[in-house]
């Protein structure tokens, strides 16, 4: 079961729709899109996510329903959102990204995924790098990991790039 909103949307945006559009969005998703495809202004989406507060903890419910929680793999990964023309926004850095071979601008998004072994993959916990955490990218995998194994995930194996 979905976790309930704290009260019903008074916008367009409702959590089945957004739900859906990750399910359903390879690329981009974002605010943005999500308002391009279900045309309805972005700040309702907006609105909607600051409302309703979603924690990692939220993630790892809905995905623990299709996954075998125990004796599968484990993996680490970290993205650079790339935020080009943005300058002064929360979260916002410099971060190495992969796609560019390069540091670039943007947000850096931490990601556990899970693989079972049925090859069902989901990811299970999440972070946002947040500069005045003081904390470095493996001391957020390291908190992540130590909630994960709370939830009752077993992996047998865990892995990440350098």
């Amino acid at each position: 079961m979905i976790r309930q909103t704290t009260r019903p949307a008074a916008g367009l945006c409702t959590l089945p729709m957004y739900m859906g559009f990750l399910m359903s969005e390879p690329k981009h998703a974002n605010c943005t899109r999500l308002a391009e495809v279900s045309n309805i202004s972005h700040d309702r989406v907006n609105r909607f996510l600051l409302r309703e507060k979603y924690e990692p903890h939220d993630l790892f419910v809905e995905s623990a329903k299709e996954l075998h929680l125990t004796d599968d793999i484990l993996s680490v990964d970290d993205t650079t959102l790339d935020k080009p023309y943005s300058c002064h926004m929360a979260l916002f850095g410099y971060f190495w990204s992969g796609k560019h071979h390069t540091v670039v601008r943007g947000i850096s998004l931490i990601t556990l995924y899970y693989k079972d072994t049925d090859g069902i993959h989901l990811p299970v916990n999440y972070r946002i790098y947040n500069h005045s955490d003081n904390k470095t990218k493996n001391d957020y995998f390291q908190d992540m990991l130590d909630e994960l194994l709370l939830w009752g995930l077993e992996p047998a194996l865990v892995t990440g790039d350098s």
